[in-house]
C-alpha cells in the first residue's frame, strides 16, 4: 500500500512540527495525523497530530511541558499556524500499544504518516482495516453522528477567532468539512461495516441511490470552496441538513457485537492516550502566544473530559482489581463541570499534587491492563 503524500503546505507543517518536537526533547518515534491527505484543505484545515513513543516517559508531567513548549514554538513561526496548528496533539501512544492492537481500529484507520517507519505504519493500518467489526466501531462512528445530528452541530460554535483570511469561505468549509463530511464518513462506515479512511473517500465511494448530487456538491466545496451557484454558509447548512436526513435513512439500527474483554482494553488505552496530552493542551490554552485565541478551545475540553471520566468509571466497575482501582482514582481527578480557565488551572494543580497516581495510570503497560 503506497503512502499518499499530504499537500505541500501540510508536508512542510508536519516537517516543522517534527523538528520542534525533536528540539524540545519530546522523543517521538513516529508522528501521524488524523484524516487523509485529500482531507486537508488549505488554508482552513488544521492538522490533528498523534504522537507515538517507544515507551512511556519517566515523568509525564514534565514531558507535557516540553510538548506544550514545542507546540507554542511551532505556532509562533507563522500567523497562519494559529489555525493550522490549532491545538497540541490529540493522543499519545506507545509503539507497544499500537503493536498490540490496542489503539481503536476506526481511529487508526484514519491516520496518515508524518514521520517514522512507513513499513510499521502500514502494517498497523492494514491490520486496522482487516480487524473484525466490533462494538468499538459502532461507538466510534455513532458517536460522530450523535455529536452533530439533531441540531447538535452549531455553526456559530466553529470559532473564526484564529482564522486569518476569508471568513465566509471558512464558514462554508465548516459546514462542509466539520458537519456534513464527518457525518457522511460515519454513515458510510455504519452502512457498509467498513472503516473509511477519510471524509473525501467516503464522499467518493459511498453513493446511495439519489444522493450522488449531494456528495458531488460537497466534494466541489472541498475541491475549490464553491459550486455552480455560490451559497451562503447558512444556505449550505440547510442543504447539509437535507442531505444528511436522506443519508441517515441508509444507516442500520445500532448493533452491539460481542467481544467485551478486548474492547475494555482498547477503551483503557484510548482514554489514557487522550489524557496523556491534556496537560500540554491546558498549558498552551492558558498561556498561548500573543494574538492566539484559546477560550473556545478551553470550552471544548469539557466534552472530552466528561467522556473520559464516564469511560473510566465504567472500567472501574466494582474496583475488584488493581487496574479497576487505578481507573477509579484517575476518574476522580477529572473535572466533569464546564471547562473554564479556573477549571483547567485547578486541575493542573490537582494533577501535580496527585502526580504519582496520574503517572501510574498514564504509564500502565498494555500487558497489565485487565479492567
Amino acid at each position: 500500500m503506497a503512502v499518499v503524500e499530504a499537500p505541500p503546505l501540510y508536508m512542510g507543517l508536519g516537517a516543522l512540527y517534527e523538528r520542534e518536537l525533536d528540539a524540545h526533547g519530546v522523543g517521538a518515534v513516529m508522528l501521524t495525523h488524523k484524516w487523509q491527505p485529500a482531507d486537508l484543505l488549505a488554508p482552513h484545515s488544521d492538522i490533528d497530530v498523534r504522537v507515538l513513543l517507544s515507551q512511556a516517559p519517566v515523568d509525564w508531567e514534565e514531558w507535557n511541558h516540553r510538548l506544550a513548549a514545542a507546540h507554542t514554538a511551532a505556532v509562533g513561526r507563522e500567523v497562519s499556524h494559529r489555525r493550522l496548528l490549532e491545538h497540541p496533539p490529540g493522543f499519545a501512544f506507545t509503539v507497544a500499544e499500537a503493536d498490540g492492537r490496542l489503539v481503536s481500529a476506526p481511529e487508526l484507520a484514519t491516520w496518515s504518516l508524518i514521520s517514522g517507519s512507513a513499513r510499521e505504519f502500514q502494517r498497523w493500518k492494514s491490520r486496522a482495516q482487516m480487524a473484525p467489526w466490533c462494538e468499538v466501531d459502532e461507538r466510534f462512528y455513532r458517536g460522530i453522528l450523535e455529536g452533530r445530528l439533531g441540531g447538535r452541530y452549531q455553526l456559530a460554535a466553529d470559532s473564526t477567532d484564529n482564522v486569518v483570511e476569508d471568513i465566509a469561505a471558512y464558514r462554508r468549509h465548516c459546514v462542509a468539512w466539520h458537519y456534513l463530511a464527518p457525518c457522511w464518513f460515519a454513515a458510510a462506515a455504519l452502512a457498509t461495516r467498513t472503516r473509511c479512511p477519510g471524509k473525501t473517500a467516503a464522499l467518493i465511494q459511498w453513493r446511495p441511490d439519489g444522493l450522488d448530487g449531494y456528495a458531488d456538491l460537497f466534494l466541489r466545496h472541498a475541491a475549490d470552496g464553491s459550486d455552480a451557484r455560490p451559497r451562503s454558509p447558512r444556505h449550505l447548512l440547510r442543504t447539509a441538513h437535507v442531505a444528511l436526513e436522506a443519508a441517515m435513512r441508509r444507516v442500520p439500527e445500532a448493533n452491539r457485537p460481542a467481544g467485551q474483554a478486548e474492547q475494555a482494553r482498547t477503551d483503557w488505552v484510548m482514554t489514557a492516550g487522550m489524557l496523556r496530552v491534556r496537560v500540554a493542551r491546558w498549558l498552551y490554552y492558558l498561556d498561548p502566544p500573543p494574538g492566539v485565541a484559546t477560550n473556545y478551545l478551553i470550552r471544548r475540553e469539557a466534552k472530552e473530559l466528561r467522556a473520559a471520566a464516564q469511560t473510566l468509571n465504567a472500567l472501574a466497575a466494582d474496583e475488584a482489581t488493581p487496574a479497576q482501582r487505578l481507573a477509579a482514582r484517575m476518574a476522580a481527578l477529572i473535572p466533569t463541570c464546564p471547562s473554564t480557565v479556573g477549571t483547567l488551572r485547578a486541575t493542573l494543580s490537582l494533577w501535580h499534587r496527585q502526580k504519582s497516581a496520574v503517572q501510574d495510570f498514564l504509564s500502565l503497560a498494555p500487558g497489565d491492563v485487565h479492567p
